[in-house]
């Protein structure tokens, strides 16, 4: 049975007291009642749709393991991507799934990052191997950027980013975007994270071999854009966060958290950059953890002020709406086990973590 989430209270005082100075502004300042009527309207469905998502969504898809996840607020729904079939697929509310995105070049899709602001969903596509649509020459080998139409699914741009370090491995992971609209694309299996414009040109924004893993490990993965221009990335393999100025990515640095990690995968940052959560899978095999830091130093430091632990569902990734955190629970383990039948159900789980910061409208 599904339950029904209580309001979260933190973006609610927010709102309200966005409502109280509305009503000042309606009393005292003479706004016309138009302007102040719609604005209150806003208020109320905000507060009305976050009341609407329930606690946990269970979709069922078999065999689709999903490994990224994206709100899309504008929608009314979450975006998922899929380990084995490469497809973007809709999960509504209710726990409905539906294929949206199919692109034949996607073997694997594993991060998403929905920008309604220009109206895309953006995918990295990788080739873990041993998928069904991997062959040996992509396994291991891929890193692409699907660019498409938040409404309608068309395709905007693809971008080949193997393409700027031929005869590397490559696995494209996960993806943030910058102010001005620029993508910022990991490579877990080459020490490089991409930049793609909006209009589909592609650099490497970054390149160290000192960040170089042993075949077939994770390093960098989960990435998250600060308003105050850096990024913070998970470096799977040394359960580390690092971060680097996109003015100076040579300054990069370790940030010094005061709770270990445990094959960190998703990082989401509120909008003030002030909270991260950092989706711990350990594997799949052991319990995962979803962590909640705060930072008053602009990620010098970290200090840990939750946690959740989600049971051996092998947690991938983390999305937000107002200052509620989703996270999904993607079973990976059991793809990689070879289990039969294959997974069946997947699960959407809103973390109880009180007194959050914003992560999206």
């Amino acid at each position: 049975m599904k339950q029904l989430s209580v309001t979260p209270t933190s973006f609610l005082r927010k709102r309200f007291s966005y409502l109280l100075f509305l009503l000042i502004c309606f009393g005292t300042i003479s706004c016309s009642p138009e302007e102040f009527w719609d604005d209150f309207k806003d208020v109320i469905d905000d507060i009305e749709e976050a009341e609407a998502i329930p606690e946990t969504i269970t979709f069922t898809s078999p065999g689709l393991y999903p490994e990224g996840v994206s709100h899309d607020a504008l929608n009314r729904r979450f975006l998922v991507s899929s380990v084995t079939s490469g497809n973007i697929g809709v999960v509504n509310y209710e726990g409905d799934y539906m294929p949206f995105i199919t692109d034949d070049r996607l073997i694997s899709t594993i991060g998403l990052e929905v920008d309604e602001a220009r109206g895309r969903v953006l995918v990295a596509g990788a080739d873990p191997g041993g998928t069904p649509n991997s062959t040996p020459g992509t396994a291991g080998q891929t890193a692409v950027l699907g660019i498409y139409n938040l409404q309608t699914g068309a395709l905007m741009h693809f971008v080949d980013l193997a393409a700027l370090r031929p005869g590397m491995p490559h696995f494209a992971n996960d993806i943030t975007i910058d102010k001005l609209g620029n993508a910022y694309i990991t490579d877990s299996f080459s020490p490089i994270i991409y930049k793609v414009d909006v209009w589909g040109n592609a650099t490497v924004f970054y390149e160290d071999e000192d960040f170089a893993t042993p075949e077939g490990a994770f390093g960098f993965n989960g990435i998250a854009f600060h308003p105050e221009g850096f990024l913070l990335v998970a470096f799977s393999v040394e359960n580390a966060i690092y971060k680097i100025p996109l003015n100076n990515p040579d300054a990069i640095s370790q940030v010094q958290l005061n709770d270990p990690l445990e094959s960190p995968d998703g990082l989401l940052l509120s909008q003030n950059g002030e909270q991260l959560i950092v989706v711990n899978n350990a594997g799949g095999e052991a319990s995962g953890r979803v962590l909640s830091f705060m930072s008053g130093d602009n990620w010098e430091t970290g200090t840990l002020n939750n946690s959740f632990m989600t049971g051996p569902v092998f947690p991938t990734t983390a999305t937000g709406y107002g200052d509620e955190v989703f996270v999904l629970y993607a079973h990976l383990n059991k793809l990689f086990e070879g289990a039969q039948p294959p997974q069946q159900e997947y699960t959407i789980r809103k973390m109880p973590f009180p007194e959050n910061e914003t992560f999206g409208r």
